[in-house]
């Protein structure tokens, strides 16, 4: 099995362990990390009943960005897990700030260990956070023992097209995303595809505030120049994969 740190970069779209102290610095700027929150808020309103009582785990939940904004809309209780200390305080501090902190629980933690001693909830979230738990089928497998009867749990993932010709080493194409849902013994209840003109215009943003601070760092640290550039290089490579390569869904999901 991989480190915590080793699981957090691949998620983070790098290769250097390295790296990962350096990350907080290098997302300063984003609170978003990933998914968007209005994506998933909507799921939720259009497939879970009595949102106000719905209790919610966010799993590799970042800066708490999407668990906040269910909390403040809905009124549901929200749980948060993420590796990244730096990042579990700014979501204590969001969450005070956007008077959610009594909705809003966050720790730092492997999700890959903690899943084992958490209850049941009824919506579990998995924010463009990579395989961490394996492919869908194994992600979902693991996942079911801590999923409510009639809960959720939504993916914010990429496939690639049948048509393609295009191959990755971890994105499956979309008819093999399902097969592994359906045999998880799950449905999807709602797909929202992103399209291509959004995710460039947001990308670009987070890329812009990404590159410079890596070029900061480089100022700071010259020895650890190649780590920095290898890094804004992976970050181009995988954004031109996200927006001309593979389609990025969300996807609700829930028992057949």
């Amino acid at each position: 099995m991989k480190t915590v740190e080793e699981s957090v970069i691949a998620a983070m779209d790098g290769t250097e362990v390295e790296l990962f102290p350096f990350l907080p610095y290098i997302l300063q700027d984003v609170w978003e990390i990933g998914t968007v929150p209005d994506v998933v808020l909507g799921l939720v309103r259009r497939n879970a009943q009595d949102p106000e009582h719905l209790t919610v785990l966010d799993l590799g939940c970042g800066k708490g960005a999407v668990s906040i904004r269910l909390a403040e809309q809905l009124g549901c209780t929200c749980v948060g897990v993420d590796a990244i200390r730096e990042f579990i305080a700014e979501a204590g501090k969001k969450a005070r700030d956007y008077q959610v902190g009594k909705l809003c629980l966050f720790e730092i933690g492997d999700i890959r260990q903690r899943i084992a001693t958490l209850p049941r909830f009824d919506i579990i979230i998995l924010g463009a956070i990579g395989p961490v738990f394996g492919d869908h089928y194994e992600t979902l497998v693991t996942l079911s023992g801590n999923l409510a009867e009639n809960g959720l749990i939504i993916i914010d993932d990429a496939y690639i097209p049948e048509e393609s010709d295009f191959s990755h080493p971890v994105i499956r194409t979309r008819s093999e995303v399902y097969r592994q849902i359906s045999d998880a013994g799950m449905t999807v209840a709602e797909e929202i595809i992103l399209h291509a003109a959004d995710m460039k215009e947001t990308d670009a943003i987070l890329f812009g505030h990404l590159q410079k601070r890596c070029r900061e760092l480089i100022a700071l640290h010259p020895a650890k120049r190649q780590m920095f550039e290898e890094y804004i290089q992976a970050q181009e490579r995988e954004n031109y994969v996200l927006e001309t390569k593979v389609i990025c869904s969300t996807m609700a999901i829930r028992r057949s």
